[in-house]
């Protein structure tokens, strides 16, 4: 399970590469490409960090760096979306999808682990 999540914020940081391409050539365009791309690889790569974590505290605290990540991603791609600079209409649709199920996913792990870690604490 951990490997596809990591695989799955792969692709999607290599999808927004792709999507990045498509955008227009203007300032504007090329600021919110080097914003996407470095939130969308800073999900991949924390999790790449939140998977060596050192303890359950550790874990949370990295996993919530990912999903700060991917909701400054589904923001960004709501920008575009809305200012219509990406030239593939179905792509765009395609990332802001895989963004609200990949912030979906984190906020409910990083809610279990909390979950999780106050029950080791109260003993149970």
């Amino acid at each position: 399970m951990r490997k596809e999540m990591e695989n799955r914020l792969i692709n999607f940081a290599v999808d927004l590469f792709e999507m990045s391409k498509d955008l227009s050539n203007s300032f504007v365009a090329t600021h919110l490409a080097n914003q996407i791309l470095r939130s969308s690889t800073g999900a991949a790569l924390n999790f790449a960090e939140a998977l060596s974590a050192e303890s359950r505290k550790d874990f949370i605290h990295k996993t919530s760096i990912v999903l700060k990540e991917l909701r400054e991603s589904n923001v960004n791609l709501r920008i575009i979306s809305r200012m219509k600079i990406c030239k593939d209409e179905i792509r765009i649709d395609n990332a802001i999808r895989e963004s609200e199920e990949l912030v979906s996913i984190f906020y409910r792990s990083i809610e279990t682990a909390k979950k999780n870690a106050t029950e080791v604490t109260k003993g149970r």
